[in-house]
């Protein structure tokens, strides 16, 4: 004789639980396909800004770059903190120090 299956209910989903899968389902992923092509203009000994990541807006140093499918470099930051960062994610620096401009000019001596 065939022993009969147990129904054991399920308890009701808790709102926590809910709002976890709708989160879950909020979030999006996008790709920057331009991460292959890279910046070729990036070199070793350059002066970078670093656009994105846990440096963002920090000045850096190329240290070397490193070929692959998504080209990369390693950078020091002014701080003395090395990172691996993709090519694409970096930004040559403009002129350091102070740029010559209507404020910063010399007065006339007159």
């Amino acid at each position: 004789m065939r022993r009969k299956r147990v129904f054991t209910p399920k308890p009701p989903p808790s709102p926590a639980s809910e709002e976890r899968a709708a989160i879950a389902a909020a979030r999006t992923v996008s790709i920057n396909l331009n991460a292959m092509s890279g910046r070729t203009t990036v070199r070793q000994g350059e002066r970078v800004r670093i656009v994105t990541g846990l440096y963002a807006g920090e000045l850096a140093t190329v240290e070397s770059v490193v070929g692959g499918v998504i080209p990369a470099a390693v950078v020091r930051t002014d701080a003395g903190r090395t990172r691996r960062v993709r090519a694409v994610d970096l930004q040559p620096a403009g002129p350091e120090g102070p740029t010559a401009g209507p404020d910063t000019a010399a007065p006339d001596p007159a």
